[in-house]
Formats: C-alpha cells, sequence, structure tokens
C-alpha cells in the first residue's frame, strides 16, 4: 500500500475525507436538523501540536508494519504470524500511554 502499488486503500480512505467534508459543508450551509428537528451544531476544536506527532507516530507505525491496527488479529489467524511483534507493539504502546496520560496536554 505505501509503495504506491495499488489505489485501492487510497481511494477508500481519500473518498471518505472527500464525503465528510462535503457532509460537514452542506450540514453548515444548508443549516440541517436532525431527525428530532434538533439543529446540527458542530463545535470548533482547538489546535494541539500533540495531534500533529500522534498522527506522525501512528502513520509511521502502520508504514513500517503495513497493518492498520483493526486487521492484526485476523492476520495472525491468517497465519502471518510476524505480525505478532506489531500486536505487542501496539499493547506496550497503549500501556505506556496510560502511564503517561496523566503527564501530557490533553
Amino acid at each position: 500500500m505505501f509503495r504506491l502499488d495499488s489505489f485501492h486503500m487510497y481511494g477508500v480512505i481519500g473518498s471518505a475525507v472527500v464525503v465528510g467534508m462535503l457532509s460537514v459543508f452542506l450540514i453548515k450551509k444548508l443549516n440541517i436538523k436532525t431527525s428530532a428537528g434538533e439543529q446540527v451544531v458542530i463545535e470548533p476544536k482547538s489546535f494541539h501540536q500533540g495531534q500533529i506527532y500522534g498522527g506522525l507516530l501512528f502513520g509511521l507505525g502502520w508504514a513500517l508494519t503495513g497493518a492498520c491496527p483493526g486487521p492484526l488479529y485476523a492476520q495472525i489467524g491468517s497465519g502471518f504470524l510476524a505480525v505478532i511483534v506489531t500486536l505487542l507493539s501496539a499493547i506496550l504502546g497503549t500501556w505506556t500511554y496510560g502511564i503517561i496520560q496523566r503527564k501530557l496536554p490533553h
């Protein structure tokens, strides 16, 4: 995927981003309401540098392993046992975050 050999994953992710952007634009522009008749409010979110670092770290892990966190179990079940290292790394990263969570700006 990250060798630019196949457009499939880029097409899926890219189309999801485009559909999401278009949906938010139309909701704001047309003042669309929920099925209960309530106003849809999309609160602006503040930017934190940690979002950049987290995205880079997540993307780097995805690029190096070639595996999104979701299908790790299916890959292991299919016999790709090297993915166990990826799974253990994800668990270690989650555990580490739990330890340092209180020290990070949120």
